[in-house]
């Protein structure tokens, strides 16, 4: 699916990641697509995330979470080269290494809002494009607040 520039401003835009003190600090990742996960009955999240063929970016490139919780990931790798996704976790990073046209899963506990970068180790994937972000919106737990008066927002 190709989209053009404005429609990708446009996307940006409705997802509140268009600016900065929005669902993230500033822009997100120049170029890919927006995704959003799905929500079973006991509040899992899950999403799908391709690597196309020929092309070095995960897709989408950005996943919208409307909350914390737990996550279930599974990643296609249609590309003809070996990739992998080092990704975020409570605790300690999750590594799924994916050889050419392969699948892996992943199950991930990410309890914060903010964003959270993943990419590829292998080779220079990272250093050519292949970075996803994971945003999760919504508000910090009161226990993690800190004691200040409350700041102006835009």
């Amino acid at each position: 699916m190709t989209t053009t520039q404005s429609e990708r401003e446009a996307e940006y835009a409705a997802a509140g990641l268009d600016g900065q003190n929005r669902t993230a600090l500033g822009r997100l990742l120049g170029t890919g697509r927006i995704g959003y996960v799905e929500e079973d009955a006991d509040g899992t999240m899950r999403a799908d995330i391709r690597i196309p063929e020929d092309y070095l970016c995960y897709d989408p490139g950005i996943l919208i979470l409307p909350h914390g919780g737990n996550l279930v990931l599974t990643f296609y790798n249609d590309d003809k080269n070996t990739h992998c996704a080092v990704l975020p976790n409570n605790g300690d990073p999750k590594f799924i290494w994916l050889v050419n046209h392969a699948k892996g899963t992943a199950s991930l506990t990410l309890d914060g809002p903010g964003t959270y970068w993943y990419g590829s180790a292998s080779g220079n994937d990272e250093g050519r494009g292949l970075t996803g972000a994971i945003v999760i919106g919504g508000e910090v737990p009161d226990s993690a607040k800190l004691d200040r008066p409350a700041q102006p927002r835009p």
